[in-house]
């Protein structure tokens, strides 16, 4: 993965890190890397934080501890293109993150793909906790015509309960509170999946605990 590149792995998956980690922009870490000795445009670091950031959650999704089966679904909006887009997130009832996708629209077909994606990677939860939007639930149903099973997802509409989620929103987005906005849909939706990344490692939900957060971010990339 890390061939055919002209900076080492070590100084790769630092730059990226700081992005996914820290709010700052790409030529912050531009000037950081300078002063460090290490002479990389910013339009590189951006390059290989599209490049590396899927392979990350991909490992990510292999490492992750079982989360509980009673979810809260909530989304938010991103500015990408100057146009709002709709983050979907989940957390369980203990806060840890279940799943996220971020789609052009936010309508039953978005959080029924959202959910597909949690289902997937997560298997079925028992309930969903949902604010009362009707295209999320919607989204539930449709779900639950398509699961082969007697027991079906309840769908609650409790908005306190949702309010950890909410909170949570506002740590992913504090991540690109610097950028203006993204230019384009997959580069936002790259970068995010990145930015989830690191807080689910910071939240503890890798199995290798006895590792700092950087490690752990390394050794998915591996």
């Amino acid at each position: 993965m890390f061939k055919h590149h002209h900076f080492p792995k070590s100084i790769i998956l630092q730059a990226v890190y700081f992005k996914l980690r820290f709010t700052l922009s790409y030529r912050d870490l531009e000037e950081l890397l300078q002063i460090r000795g290490v002479e990389v445009d910013h339009s590189t670091i951006q390059r290989w934080v599209f490049k590396f950031s899927p392979e990350v959650e991909k490992n990510m999704n292999k490492r992750k501890r079982q989360v509980g089966l009673s979810w809260r679904m909530d989304e938010t909006y991103i500015k990408v293109g100057g146009k709002d887009r709709y983050l979907y997130r989940a957390l369980d009832k203990f806060r840890n993150t279940v799943d996220f996708l971020l789609t052009k629209r936010r309508m039953k077909g978005s959080a029924q793909k959202f959910l597909n994606k949690a289902i997937g990677n997560n298997s079925k939860p028992r309930v969903i906790n949902i604010d009362k939007s009707g295209a999320n639930k919607s989204g539930i149903r449709l779900i639950n015509r398509e699961l082969m099973t007697v027991k079906k997802i309840k769908i609650r509409q409790c908005k306190y309960l949702n309010n950890i989620v909410e909170q949570d929103h506002r740590n992913i987005k504090r991540r690109i509170s610097i950028d203006t906005g993204f230019k384009e849909f997959e580069s936002a939706q790259r970068t995010l999946a990145g930015i989830e990344v690191v807080n689910i490692i910071r939240k503890g939900q890798i199995a290798d605990s006895r590792k700092t957060t950087f490690k752990t971010f390394c050794s998915l990339a591996a």
